[in-house]
């Protein structure tokens, strides 16, 4: 079983995702400063994942008032993670609640894969981007999580590299071969390709904030996903906890956009193939409009367009 974080009572254990697949080895944080850090440079990734993550570096520093700010100055974008500091600072007893939201989480993750493989057919080939599996989560998955609990169906799952920073090469491949789900690796410029060949029948991805009216921001690359899901015909599924929404904004325009080190975009790992000089943008996230996801699935049901109105009857 994949363990992306162990909490041992004094410390917590982050499974370091920069090191996969070729080595599997833990990162140790005992402050909130090290949780938070560890947020930043990607030892954690995951919107559920980064959530739970700095529910327990608030008990590591016994809710002092600095860690909140600390904590949440590491990443803009996933919601989840403001979501949890907001449960902390409400918490009478911080372990407890650290345990709870973990526990949530994986709760949450098995009901969206139950209510996810039900809108996937018999021998599907699902496309995915990014990682929304274990590693993303306290353990099991959110997309991945639906291809996870549709495996019986004998579906095959088509991986988009994700680029800069390889999630789709790198974990979500690792993750479905470790599980025995037939998975082929493509590069981002692929996708339009194979649906345009008709071997493509849904796509499902994650989300890291999604807004009052269903505008969803995830991993870089998946707003031209949606484009050309849509472009052939093909169902775009969206998969998310409740932590994942944010009634607070009401579209996307609202969502905060990380922008991430040139370094990710030049290279790899030390490898530099971009030229001295050049200029880089590197944003990490972006914003799919509503009017181009078939369905979002979270723990409660599935929401359907008109979103403002289903987001909102799930969320009562």
């Amino acid at each position: 079983m994949i363990e992306p974080i162990r909490w041992k009572g004094d410390r917590l254990e982050l499974l370091d995702q920069r090191l996969l697949p070729d080595k599997t080895a833990y990162v140790t944080c005992r402050s909130a400063e090290e949780v938070a850090q560890a947020i930043r440079d990607m030892v954690v990734r995951g919107a559920p994942a980064i959530g739970c993550a700095a529910a327990f570096g608030i008990v590591l520093s016994r809710g002092s008032p600095e860690s909140f700010d600390v904590l949440a100055s590491s990443r803009p974008t996933a919601v989840n993670l403001f979501w949890a500091l907001e449960r902390m600072k409400k918490a009478k007893d911080l372990e407890a609640e650290a345990r709870a939201i973990y526990d949530e989480d994986v709760a949450a993750n098995r009901a969206i894969g139950r209510l996810g493989a039900q809108l996937i057919r018999e021998r599907a080939r699902v496309m995915t981007h990014c990682n929304t599996g274990a590693l993303a989560t306290a353990g099991y998955g959110t997309a991945l999580g639906v291809i996870r609990a549709a495996k019986d169906k004998s579906i095959s799952v088509i991986a988009n590299e994700t680029r800069p920073y390889l999630q789709g090469a790198r974990l979500t491949a690792w993750e479905l071969v470790q599980e025995g789900i037939p998975c082929t690796l493509i590069t981002d410029s692929m996708a339009g390709h194979l649906m345009s060949q008709g071997e493509v029948d849904v796509v499902v991805v994650g989300a890291d904030r999604i807004a009052a009216n269903g505008d969803v921001a995830n991993k870089i690359g998946t707003y031209p996903l949606a484009v050309l899901a849509r472009r052939h015909g093909i169902p775009f599924y969206v998969a998310a906890p409740l932590s994942t929404f944010d009634l607070k904004i009401p579209d996307g325009t609202h969502i905060p956009i990380e922008e991430r080190p040139a370094a990710e975009v030049l290279g790899y790992r030390g490898i530099r193939w971009a030229p001295e000089g050049v200029s880089v943008r590197n944003p990490a996230f972006d914003v799919t409009p509503a009017e181009l996801v078939t369905g979002i699935i979270c723990e409660r049901g599935i929401a359907s367009p008109p979103y403002r109105q289903s987001i909102a009857a799930l969320l009562k």
